[in-house]
């Protein structure tokens, strides 16, 4: 597999991803003004992991108190090495996923956390708006190919499992590549409208992406144009009506 190295992951702010066996992340501390303490590391598939935390040599914190924590239960670090402080972690399911933290203890306090999750899933953040009789495509994409894509529709609060076997003239499901999925609803109605959810089950947990679908009537693109004819009909109307009725008064 691929090595993601300290010289790699220069960037708290960016997010990681990894398809191999190892990953190490390391950040420096304070770090440069303004810097985000944090680091994003993304994880599909069982993956050993090595989080490191360094102190800056140019740092006024001298000889800190150094503890780790995942969440709020402190653990204890792997290796020190002259300000550098490590813990080696085996994630082999979506228990040891989370969040892991670096707290630096002197005449000041600095920090640092690290986020161990599954990929997002990049779904349509708009609503998706189109009309009845119409075919609406949803897509979701992955950085990483999931094990399986599941398709919901919510209904109220419960999700639906859409499988297209049940309805073969209305939904078609297309895994156009490894890692991206269509939705494909065909002879849309009104009933049709509603959230949807896209779910990949990566090995070490699932991620999900929502979208919203509205349809509307296919009368709905004339309903301006509709308004615009009855306001011109009205006003011609009055008019001629004024006419004659001041034709007639002046007889």
């Amino acid at each position: 597999g691929s090595d993601l190295t300290t010289q790699d992951l220069k960037q708290p702010s960016k997010e990681h991803q990894s398809n191999g066996s190892f990953v190490q992340s390391e950040i420096l501390l304070p770090g440069p003004p303004g810097t985000l303490l944090e680091r994003h590391i993304s994880l599909a598939n069982a993956t050993t992991v090595e989080l490191s935390c360094k102190l800056d040599p140019d740092s006024r914190l001298k000889n800190p108190q150094v503890t780790w924590k995942r969440g709020n239960e402190t653990i204890s670090h792997t290796s020190k090495t002259e300000n550098s402080w490590s813990i080696k972690l085996v994630i082999v399911d979506s228990s040891k996923m989370g969040s892991y933290s670096c707290i630096l203890k002197g005449e000041e306090e600095i920090s640092a956390t690290f986020y161990l999750h599954v990929p997002k899933i990049e779904a349509r953040e708009k609503p998706i708006i189109t009309y009845e009789r119409d075919t609406a495509v949803m897509v979701c994409k992955s950085d990483s190919a999931p094990m399986a894509w599941t398709w919901y529709m919510m209904s109220g609060s419960k999700p639906v499992v859409i499988n297209e076997s049940l309805w073969t003239d209305k939904y078609l499901i297309d895994r156009v590549s490894a890692n991206v999925t269509h939705l494909r609803i065909h002879k849309l109605t009104k009933e049709d409208a509603g959230v949807y959810r896209c779910e990949a089950a990566f090995e070490l947990g699932k991620s999900e992406g929502k979208m919203k679908l509205k349809v509307l009537s296919i009368m709905a693109p004339l309903k301006p144009f509709v308004a615009i004819v009855a306001e011109v009909i009205i006003l011609v109307t009055t008019i001629i009506l004024y006419e004659l009725y001041s034709k007639r008064k002046g007889k």
